[in-house]
C-alpha cells in the first residue's frame, strides 16, 4: 500500500538583485514509497539529495509540485496541521549532535519531544524513555550523561530513540552512518532494518555509498543535478 507519493517536486533558489539567477536544487522529482519499504537515494555530494529529503518533510518549502502522504496533499499544510504531521514524518540527521542539546542530559533529550507533542502522561515518561533506550540497545545508565560524554554511535542511537518516540510512519535517514566507523555503521544499519521489520516504518534512505544503499533498500533512485535519472 502506498504511503508517500511525490509528484514533480521542485525546490529552486534565487539570487541576484537585477538579473535573477536560479539554482535548481530539486528539479521535477517524482517517486513513490510503499508502507514498510525503503527507497534508497544515491548520488554525488551536492546533487540535491538532502534538499529533496527536507522538502518532502516540509522542513523546506517546495517551489512547486505535490507531496501526498497517506493520500493527503501536505504541500500546503500550515500551523497545527504541519506540527501534527511532524509526529508521523521524521528525520535522522547525518550528525546526531545537530538534534541534541549539549547542556541537556540524554533523558531530557528523549523526553523533550514526548512532552512537546503530548505523547504520554507525565507519570508514564520514565517508563517510556526506558523502553526507547532499550529499543536502540543502549544501557539505562546513559540516560543521565551529557552528549559530550558519549561516542558517535551512542549519539546516533539516542537520536534514533528520540525519533522513535514520535511513532513515525515515515523517516528520512539522511546519511545516518557516514560519520561512523565501519563496525558501528553496520550496527546502526542493522538497527534500522530491525526497527523497520518491527514497526513497519517506511524510509527514504539517503547516501553517497552505493553498497550501503543496496543493502538497505527495496528500490534505488539515482540523483544527479537535482533530478532522478534512474531507478534500479
Amino acid at each position: 500500500m502506498e504511503l508517500l507519493k511525490v509528484e514533480d517536486l521542485k525546490k529552486y533558489y534565487y539570487s541576484g538583485l537585477f538579473k535573477k539567477e536560479v539554482r535548481k536544487a530539486v528539479d521535477g522529482v517524482s517517486f513513490e514509497i510503499e508502507r514498510g519499504e525503503t527507497l534508497g537515494l544515491v548520488g554525488k555530494s551536492g546533487c540535491g539529495k538532502s534538499t529533496l529529503g527536507r522538502t518532502v518533510l516540509r522542513l523546506l518549502e517546495p517551489t512547486s509540485g505535490r507531496v501526498l502522504f497517506t493520500g493527503q496533499d501536505i504541500s500546503g499544510f500550515k500551523g497545527s496541521a504541519l506540527k501534527n504531521l511532524g509526529t508521523r514524518m521524521q528525520i535522522i540527521f547525518q550528525n546526531p549532535e545537530s538534534c541534541l542539546n549539549p547542556k541537556m542530559k540524554v533523558y531530557e533529550a528523549i523526553v523533550e519531544p514526548l512532552r512537546l507533542h503530548r505523547l504520554c502522561k507525565r507519570d508514564e515518561e520514565r517508563e517510556r524513555v526506558q523502553e526507547l533506550i532499550e529499543t536502540v540497545s543502549l544501557s539505562e545508565e546513559l540516560l543521565f550523561r551529557y552528549p559530550g560524554e558519549l561516542s558517535g554511535g551512542q549519539l546516533q542511537r539516542i537520536a534514533i530513540a528520540r525519533v522513535l518516540g514520535m511513532k513515525p510512519e515515515f523517516i528520512v535517514a539522511d546519511e545516518p552512518t557516514s560519520m561512523l566507523d565501519p563496525l558501528v555503521q553496520a550496527q546502526i544499519l542493522s538497527l534500522l532494518k530491525s526497527l523497520q521489520e518491527n514497526y513497519g516504518i517506511s524510509f527514504l534512505f539517503i547516501s553517497h555509498d552505493t553498497e550501503v544503499v543496496k543493502w538497505m533498500s527495496d528500490e534505488i533512485a539515482v540523483m544527479e543535478e537535482g533530478k532522478i535519472i534512474d531507478f534500479r
